[in-house]
């Protein structure tokens, strides 16, 4: 596997980004979901399995990532013009395949929405199109703006962003939304999630994904909507234990024509970190 720098320009400076590639053959672009705990990485167990037969490559979010990141106002704007300069860029044009996990789904439709041709084939697993404040709570409220701002404050937001990522908090949304063996995430692999919460700059793009701020659209019928619209066929695999909300979403896409759901008998929103093999072996072929 290589990995190289990447740079993007953001508020009149530069963040760089973590890129990985592997194995010869179709492009395929890799896209990690947004979490706090979420970067490139996590993709790889699946890159690793599809390098077999395509040159698959993985690339962070403006925003998130394992690097340094610059306090900025992380939006849907920054981040579909990211996508959109990483196709043209450094994809080198249309792909064979966008493989693309959690929040990333929305965007990933989008971009073949807006270019068609960019790609032939897209898959989402365990896609959601909202963040987890707004899952919850079932909406929008007046206050999550105000969340931002404070944990953007230089002495305020690190305490505030310190308790949503403390121990207690990542243990527990383990436990219940992300991984169906909580047990799976435990050594070295704990330490690497918990060295990502911490970052410089993590809390800026962190706080905008779970109050609902880097939401692309803002209803179910919207979200549909985009798929219908990408006119590829598409993949969506996920696993029978996915939170019982982000399930309701993902299985209201079995209406729309050109796509296909696998339902994995295990696995939540990182199904295809925990089950590589068991995802591979539905991409794979779906892609081929």
């Amino acid at each position: 596997m290589t990995t190289r720098a990447i740079s993007f320009p953001v508020d009149g400076g530069a963040v760089s980004l973590g890129l990985d590639e592997l194995g010869e053959g179709p492009r395929v672009l890799l896209l990690p979901a947004m979490s706090s705990i979420s970067t490139r990485r996590e993709m790889v167990p699946l890159m690793e399995r599809l390098s077999a037969r395509f040159h698959a490559m993985t690339v962070d979010w403006p925003g998130f990532g394992d690097r340094e990141r610059p306090r900025a106002d992380w939006s849907p704007a920054v981040l579909t013009a990211f996508l959109d300069r990483v196709l043209h860029e450094h994809a080198a044009g249309a792909v064979r395949a966008i493989v693309a996990a959690g929040h990333a789904a929305p965007y990933a439709l989008a971009a073949v929405a807006r270019k068609p041709g960019v790609t032939e084939r897209l898959v989402l697993v365990a896609p959601t199109w909202r963040g987890p404040f707004p899952t919850m709570m079932r909406g929008q409220r007046p206050w999550f703006a105000r969340a931002c701002a404070a944990v953007d404050h230089p002495l305020l937001g690190p305490a505030f962003y310190g308790l949503n990522v403390s121990k207690p908090v990542i243990d527990r949304m383990v436990r219940e939304h992300v991984y169906s063996d909580p047990a799976w995430l435990a050594g070295e692999r704990y330490f690497d999630k918990l060295a990502v919460t911490r970052a410089a700059g993590a809390r800026h793009a962190s706080v905008r994904f779970v109050t609902g701020a880097l939401d692309l659209v803002d209803s179910r019928d919207g979200f549909l909507d985009l798929a219908r619209k990408a006119a590829v066929p598409i993949l969506v695999v996920y696993g029978a234990e996915t939170p019982r909300r982000s399930l309701a979403e993902i299985e209201a896409m079995e209406g729309v024509e050109n796509v296909r759901l696998e339902r994995l008998p295990r696995g939540k929103l990182a199904v295809h970190e925990e089950f590589p093999d068991k995802v591979a072996a539905l991409v794979a072929p779906f892609i081929a």
